[in-house]
């Protein structure tokens, strides 16, 4: 089977990795790809993003499977081009893919069909959302409406924090027309956690939990990111919070999907909120995680390839999956400067000394050098039999990993 992975994040080289392993793989083209893919034997980048371009590609190039990384391109219907082709492809319709790329659209459904989420209203300008503000309780949230890399949320202590939010994304357009509309909603305290899932249009079935750290800062403080670590399973998820997370958020987001006539084949990102009064959807994502799926791959045990084809065909339901015992520790190396601006081309050292698996991010293979091109450079991702161990093989392994001005958090599954 020959297999076409858009996208180049540690995301997609993780895909590739845990894809590479089966033997009925027989080449992986990623696009556009990274410096780590780059490196993986029997995987090749190809330097296309065009949507249709990459849908022709995979049409006279035989490709079996089609695998959409990265969400702006969901989101403008790369799966439709896929399945114009005929070739079988593992992500949402551009209808459905609305449930992650418009937060107006999501909460709406969230609300249609009692799925359990913070109180809401949404706006498309400027004015009535300011006169909302006014009388908020505070804190309160604010989310543009649409894609923003992650980093459309902002928590307002105040109204002052409230009105300069406000005007960021719906003013400045920081966010560009992410801001058009935008979900003013309830803040909520509590634990986060992510549930990857699988979808096949009859059937939802959940991969182990995570707990992702958005923020830049050690204690979850600075701006978002794009996320600066996970560990899984997540410490806080047991088996009372997983009957209340199924009867609450998964069984009435499947009959909406179902009643909506949302059907597909692909990937269900649950990203949810715990605390004393139950557990409540934040958002939907419709693809793998990142930097989740990094840790949540290296758990699994059962085959991915096999897992998407049970997806394709619609045999999720009689699907059992396996998992390494143990935890897994991930940690994110980042440029220094970002979420900010960040100096780019710097050399990276010491990977080859490494024991953990690392997932290339944003780096390049130039004359055989790795160098850094993006603000998530690295993921570097350890197993072990308890969080403990599994976090200190991991940071372990970021000592010796050397490129100028690198940042990361240093207690990334340390505050359980």
């Amino acid at each position: 089977m020959k297999i076409l992975v858009t996208g180049s994040g540690g995301r997609e080289h993780a895909l590739i990795k845990k894809l590479l392993q089966n033997d009925r793989v027989s080449k992986i083209y990623c696009a556009p790809g990274n410096g780590g893919t780059a490196g993986e034997a029997g995987c090749e980048n190809i330097p296309i993003t065009d949507i249709q371009e990459l849908a022709d590609f995979a049409g006279e190039n035989g490709i079996g499977l089609a695998l959409p990384g990265s969400e702006d391109m969901l989101v403008s219907g790369i799966a439709d081009k896929f399945l114009e082709k005929k070739i079988p492809v593992l992500g949402p319709h551009k209808a459905a893919a609305l449930l992650e790329g418009s937060k107006c659209f999501a909460k709406e459904f969230m609300q249609k069909y009692s799925i359990k989420t913070a109180a809401y209203k949404n706006f498309n300008s400027i004015d009535p959302a300011a006169h909302y503000l006014e009388g908020c309780d505070y804190p309160v949230v604010l989310k543009a409406d649409g894609l923003a890399a992650g980093k459309g949320v902002l928590i307002c202590q105040d109204k002052d924090e409230a009105r300069l939010a406000l005007n960021l994304l719906m003013k400045e357009k920081e966010f560009g027309t992410a801001g058009d509309s935008i979900v003013i909603e309830e803040f909520l305290e509590g634990v986060e956690a992510s549930i990857l899932s699988f979808y096949d249009g009859k059937t939802i079935l959940p991969l182990l939990s995570a707990k992702d750290h958005k923020k830049i800062g050690e204690g979850e403080t600075g701006p978002n990111t794009g996320g600066m670590g996970v560990v899984a399973p997540n410490p806080h998820i047991n088996e009372a919070v997983m009957n209340t997370f199924r009867k609450d958020i998964l069984l009435p987001t499947l009959k909406g999907l179902k009643m909506e006539g949302l059907q597909f084949p692909g990937v269900i990102f649950f990203g949810l909120m715990i605390n004393e009064r139950g557990v409540y959807l934040l958002e939907y994502n419709l693809r793998m995680g990142d930097p989740e799926t990094q840790a949540v791959l290296s758990l699994l045990d059962s085959d991915l390839l096999e897992l998407i084809e049970n997806t394709l065909s619609g045999n999720l339901d009689t699907t059992e999956l396996t998992w390494k015992v143990g935890s897994c520790c991930c940690v994110v190396m980042a440029s220094g400067g970002y979420p900010g601006p960040y100096e780019k081309g710097i050399p990276i050292e010491g990977i080859t000394d490494c024991q953990s698996d690392i997932f290339i991010a944003g780096a390049a293979l130039k004359d055989s050098v790795l160098l850094t091109s993006g603000g998530r450079v690295l993921n570097v991702v350890a197993n072990g039999t308890n969080l403990q161990s599994a976090r200190t093989a991991c940071y372990r392994d970021v000592a010796r990993i050397r490129f100028r001005n690198s940042v990361y958090r240093r207690d990334i599954g340390g505050s359980f």
